[in-house]
């Protein structure tokens, strides 16, 4: 069991650990979100958790934005049956909350007022630099992202924006390596309002993209 953001989260089926530098980015998006909803005066804010895993971000989301439902996305079986588990445990309604079964954007219409994403980011060139308890505990899926650890930031980029609505924000979990990286394929998706930010470790860990 791990706490993210006064939320309990169970990973017994061995999905991606919640990491406190995640804890740290999605702490400052709630707040984002908070002033979004007294600006714009929204009633409902409908939000997408892409690469789910636990469901903590999604999670944190619903237990600390009263006006908010969250759809959770993943393409792994045990994540999905991990999410369940943490909505039950943290007695979210079933009302605020939708469960897809979806490689990235494959089963998901419409559009959000806001995307979390956490995608797989470990570079090929890296493997030798992750701890061993990672690849025991965690299943490959959740952290490996191939060549540069792009594999999975280019297509959802690709298709993020179609996604979003006016006004909506995409805030985006890196490594701290694929600053420059990233920012090309930002320009060359056709994105053009994004900004990088540090974790409380000051490496570049996360960053918001906005229409």
């Amino acid at each position: 069991m791990k706490k993210f953001l006064n939320c309990k989260i169970d990973i017994s089926k061995k999905v991606f650990i919640p990491r406190i530098e995640t804890q740290f980015w999605v702490k400052k998006a709630i707040k984002e979100i908070q002033n979004y909803i007294t600006l714009y005066r929204y009633n409902e804010l409908k939000i997408l958790d892409v690469f789910a895993g636990s469901g903590c971000i999604g999670i944190a989301i619903l237990k600390n934005v009263k006006k908010s439902k969250v759809d959770f996305v993943d393409i792994d079986q045990n994540a999905i049956e991990q999410i369940k588990i943490n909505l039950k445990l943290n007695k979210v309604s079933p009302k605020r909350y939708k469960i897809i079964k979806s490689d990235i954007f494959e089963k998901v219409k419409g559009k959000y007022d806001f995307i979390f994403a956490n995608p797989p980011y470990v570079a090929k060139e890296r493997l030798n630099e992750v701890q061993q308890s990672v690849k025991k505990l965690e299943p490959k899926i959740s952290w490996y992202g191939g060549r540069g650890g792009l594999k999975y930031i280019k297509r959802f980029l690709k298709e993020a924006k179609n996604h979003l609505k006016e006004n909506g924000m995409i805030f985006m979990e890196i490594d701290p390596l694929q600053k420059e990286s990233v920012e090309k394929i930002l320009k060359k998706e056709g994105y053009k309002n994004f900004k990088f930010y540090k974790d409380q470790f000051k490496k570049i860990r996360w960053m918001k993209i906005w229409k």
